[in-house]
Parts: structure tokens; C-alpha cells; sequence
């Protein structure tokens, strides 16, 4: 019986002591968040992108890909496909540059070096919502502070105006002023993060490797070009990577700023499945508009992960 006793308390210890045991233990909570709060709505969007459900009804009748040939002929998603690469694309570039540009100034000492750091990061750290709203005060048609700073210029509202003799713009309302206006407040917001990592890329660049292109006679743009951004590779693929989720999957500034409009012209594919399926009530062709942002952030996932795995290797 002492043996029986011995066993099962060694057994028990072997438990305990298992590093597998550990790691399910530790891993559990962060499976059941994800499947609690992306899988199960993953699996709910698949079934009512095949069916006709609606937010009015109970019933949800297998259509199958009819909600998906609807969208691919109509001019609205098509433009919508269009404005969500358009103002991802665009977004993320800008921010490479700009982010750059500002790491590049921050890691040089200067007076009032932590003042330009907080001022650079308040956009990131402010509620997006609240701040979208400021710009959408910014962009007003008639007391847009923009405009009369522009007017006070000389360069609007007047015969002869660079910007013409309009006393406004109409930022969100006319020509490509809207998109061009969204794609502005999306930089205002993400630049923060795309400056803090690629800050933190040139700092980890050893610097003896600087000094070793300073001793070679490299100047600043042949150091930056031939040295630092080849090495800071992996770093860019993550700026990448977050900026374009964070603005391909974003909707509040769009829904804040115009809605959509004028006439669905700056709808992206966020806010268009919102306004289908949420508003409009057709939740199975608002699930199915949604459904096409998954392959296009899976496989830039996949692609920019396997390209950062390949560099560190």
C-alpha cells in the first residue's frame, strides 16, 4: 500500500513539474480569448455571408455565393475595394517616409528633446474618436481654420488665388478633397507608431558598425541607404505590417469624417459592410463585404512574417 501511496505521489510530482503542463496552463487564457472573441465571430460571418439574414428576421436561408456575385457587380464595392488599397497604401507610405524622417531627428540631442517626443506621440495616445472629431471641426465648409489660415495667405478666396477664389474648400465635400483629407488624418494618427518603431530599429543598430562607415568615409545617405535601412529590414516589415492592419481594418475615421460620402465615393470596406449589414439590416451581404478583408491581411501577414523570418536567418 506505502508503494501504491509512493507511486501516485510521484506521479503527481512529475505533473507538476512538467513544462508542458506549464505552458497549456499559461497559453489557455489567451486561446480562449481569441476563439471567444475572433473565432466564434469568424465562424458566424462565414454562415451569414451564405445566407439571407437579416437584422429584421430569424430566418437565414442558404444562398450560397449569391451575396459574394452581387458584390463583385457592383460599381459601389468595386470603388469601395478601390478607396481601402487607395488610402492603405497611400497611408503607409507616407508614414515609412515621414516615420523616418522623425527617428532619424530623435536620435539626435537638442533642447526640448522630450517636448518634440510628447508632441510626436499625443496623437497615438489620444482617443480616436475625440481627435477625429477635432479634424472634423478642422474641416469644416465654413469655419475651417485651415481655409482662413489659407486665406490669411493670399492663396484662397480671392481672383488670381493659387487654391482659387472660392472662400473654402469643401475638404470633405468635393473632388478628391475627401480621400485626400481621410488619408491625412490616418497619417496624423499612425505616424506616432511608425516613428517609435522605426526608432527603436536605429537603435538597435550596433554602433560599431556606424562608426566602422564613418572611419570608411560613408556619408549621411550612403549610411542611411547602404547601412542602416538594410539592416533594419525586419523593422520596416513590422511598421509594415501594423500600419497597414491598423488602416485597412479601421473604420472610425471614415465613419466620423464623411460617412461614406459624398455619394459612397470614400466608402472602404469596413465601413461599407457597417452600413450594409449593421444600418442598412442585410447582415448577410454586410458579412460577406467584410469577409474580403480576411484573405488580403492573411496573406500580407503571412508574406511579410516569412520575408522577416528569411532576414533574421
Amino acid at each position: 500500500m506505502a508503494t501504491g501511496v509512493l507511486e501516485k505521489y510521484g506521479a503527481r510530482q512529475r505533473l507538476l513539474d512538467s513544462d508542458r503542463l506549464l505552458a497549456a496552463i499559461l497559453i489557455a487564457p489567451a486561446i480562449i480569448y481569441i476563439v471567444a472573441l475572433m473565432g466564434v465571430p469568424f465562424v458566424l460571418s462565414i454562415y451569414y455571408s451564405l445566407s439571407d439574414v437579416t437584422t429584421g428576421g430569424t430566418d437565414a436561408p442558404f444562398v450560397g455565393l449569391a451575396n459574394f456575385r452581387a458584390l463583385i457587380g457592383d460599381p459601389t464595392f468595386l470603388q469601395t475595394l478601390y478607396n481601402t488599397f487607395l488610402v492603405s497604401g497611400m497611408t503607409l507610405l507616407i508614414v515609412l517616409v515621414l516615420g523616418t524622417i522623425q527617428a532619424e531627428l530623435l536620435l539626435r540631442s537638442f533642447r526640448g528633446k522630450w517636448l518634440v517626443r510628447f508632441l510626436i506621440l499625443l496623437p497615438w495616445t489620444a482617443p480616436v474618436s475625440l481627435s477625429v472629431i477635432g479634424w472634423l471641426w478642422m474641416f469644416d465648409s465654413i469655419f475651417s481654420p485651415i481655409d482662413w489660415s489659407l486665406r490669411q495667405a493670399g492663396l484662397l478666396g480671392h481672383p488670381g488665388a493659387l487654391l482659387g477664389p472660392a472662400t473654402n474648400l469643401y475638404w470633405l465635400g468635393s473632388g478628391g478633397l475627401p480621400m485626400a483629407s481621410i488619408i491625412l488624418v490616418n497619417v496624423w494618427r499612425i505616424l506616432p507608431l511608425g516613428t517609435v518603431i522605426v526608432l527603436a530599429g536605429l537603435n538597435s543598430i550596433p554602433r560599431e558598425v556606424q562608426e566602422q562607415a564613418l572611419v570608411d568615409g560613408a556619408g549621411y545617405f550612403r549610411r542611411l541607404f547602404q547601412v542602416n535601412l538594410p539592416m533594419m529590414l525586419p523593422i520596416f516589415g513590422i511598421a509594415v505590417l501594423f500600419t497597414f492592419v491598423f488602416t485597412f481594418a479601421d473604420m472610425v475615421v471614415i465613419y466620423i469624417l464623411t460617412r461614406g460620402g459624398p455619394a459612397n465615393s470614400t466608402h472602404v470596406l469596413t465601413t461599407l459592410a457597417f452600413f450594409t449589414g449593421v444600418q442598412g439590416g442585410s447582415l448577410g451581404q454586410g458579412a460577406a463585404i467584410a469577409l474580403f478583408m480576411f484573405p488580403v491581411l492573411a496573406a500580407l501577414s503571412a508574406i511579410i512574417l516569412m520575408l522577416i523570418r528569411r532576414r533574421e536567418v
